[in-house]
């Protein structure tokens, strides 16, 4: 990574112009990406390939709402990039070869850290001050929509953001599998966040990939985690093995 575009990008781009470039790659993201899976969403229930969880219709209040909130959040967001760089440059953060190998290492890295760091900053958001304060914001989603994936208090979208910044300098990850990270990421979200269970609404193995977060909205109070069941069944089992030696 001496040289060219991405060496130009990471080491020698003015640091507005990289907010600016961070933030236009969130916007398309959210409005690009996010009209396309929302488009997707209708074709699959329309062909039954996908079953509503709440069946009721999202009022336009909510969406701009939603929409309004993520705007300051891509901002945050555009910000992030920010330190990252710095540290960067300054050589307190290193970097492996792009490769197909490290680029989907990276992403999978990325992806299971992240898997720790939302639940972690999930369940503080659900302690009760944190919950009055701050992270009633993104539950004003009840039935969340693909809109609802940066609907955030901005103390939230911040905390959130920091997801490449905690692991980085401990761990050198490709420049190529950091870029996507926010596409996989989104795609995930997107999923956690389109009211539907995918396939048949019962068997499919796809099941709990789109569901676990979505029915979070209306309950509340389980499924922290961002993908997968496991912090909670891990939490439960310690809580559970607590109370039993007291």
């Amino acid at each position: 990574m001496k040289s060219g575009l991405l060496h130009t990008i990471l080491f020698e781009t003015p640091y507005p112009v990289l907010f600016l470039l961070t933030t236009a790659y969130f916007l398309l993201l959210y409005f690009g990406v996010g009209k396309l899976f929302s488009l997707a969403i209708d074709w699959l229930v329309r062909t039954k390939r996908a079953v509503k969880i709440v069946d009721k219709p999202v009022s336009d209040e909510q969406v701009r709402t939603e929409v309004r909130h993520s705007l300051v959040s891509i901002l945050l967001f555009g910000l992030s990039s920010l330190p990252i760089i710095w540290l960067a440059r300054h050589g307190w953060i290193s970097f492996v070869p792009d490769t197909v190998l490290s680029v989907l290492i990276s992403l999978v890295v990325l992806n299971a850290w992240n898997e720790i760091h939302f639940f972690v900053i999930h369940r503080l958001m659900h302690t009760p001050f944190l919950f009055r304060k701050v992270h009633y914001v993104h539950h004003r989603s009840y039935i969340p929509t693909v809109w609802s994936v940066y609907s955030f208090h901005w103390l939230e979208a911040l905390l959130l953001s920091t997801v490449p910044l905690t692991i980085l300098p401990w761990l050198p990850l490709s420049p190529i599998g950091i870029a996507l990270y926010p596409l996989s990421s989104i795609l995930i979200n997107f999923s956690g966040h389109c009211n539907v269970r995918f396939g048949n609404g019962t068997g499919s193995p796809f099941r709990l990939f789109g569901t676990l977060h979505n029915e979070h909205h209306s309950r509340g109070r389980k499924h922290f985690g961002f993908i997968t069941p496991i912090p909670d069944y891990i939490i439960s089992l310690f809580t559970r093995s607590t109370r039993t030696k007291h």
